[in-house]
């Protein structure tokens, strides 16, 4: 207020040195003096009123309102962040979380993988070794069915020679002899 009213008195001393009529500069004549008296009278009448009160206080509101709103946005920027730092952390976890799954199915693929080879080893292993005794089992079979064939063979050919070169008595005395070995073995 005490600004406005230097200002006003440096304008009214300072209007005689503009004035553009010859004559007295407080003269209601005078057509500056007489803006000059009105200004000065029109700011006093808006002081009067209280009209740079309610500006100040209508512009000390609506700056409230401004920090009013700064604040707000401060507030909900710093909450932003906070909700941002929490859903990096989330997905900073989540990422390991993943890693963590991801190296153990590694993990459990590979052993499961060796394990499948040693089993398979073990599988071929016992396959070998049951076509082997397959084999070794039909080697024998075979050679006791060759042997069998060649003892029958040889019985049929020893008993048929024995028909053509033994006569009845050297057959009876060889049956007495066998039933003799026989008793002697049994007693």
């Amino acid at each position: 207020m005490k600004k406005l009213l230097t200002s006003a008195s440096l304008i009214l001393a300072a209007a005689p040195a503009f004035a553009a009529e010859e004559g007295p500069f407080f003269s209601l004549r005078n057509a500056e003096f007489v803006v000059g008296v009105a200004f000065v009278a029109f700011i006093g009448l808006l002081i009067y009123m209280g009209i740079p009160k309610k500006v100040g206080g209508m512009l000390d509101a609506r700056a409230a309102g401004i920090k009013t709103d700064l604040d707000e946005a401060r507030q909900l920027r710093d909450e932003a962040r906070a909700l941002l730092e929490t859903y990096e952390a989330k997905q900073r976890e989540v990422a390991e979380q993943s890693a963590r799954i991801v190296a153990t199915a590694k993990q459990e693929a590979e052993a499961a993988a060796a394990q499948a080879k040693v089993d398979l080893k073990a599988s071929i292993a016992r396959r070998m070794t049951a076509a082997a005794e397959q084999m070794e089992s039909s080697v024998k079979a075979a050679e006791r069915a060759v042997r069998d064939q060649a003892i029958s063979v040889s019985v049929a050919v020893a008993a048929d020679v024995l028909k053509r070169q033994m006569t009845a008595a050297q057959a009876d005395a060889a049956i007495d002899a066998s039933i003799g070995q026989v008793a002697a073995k049994l007693h």
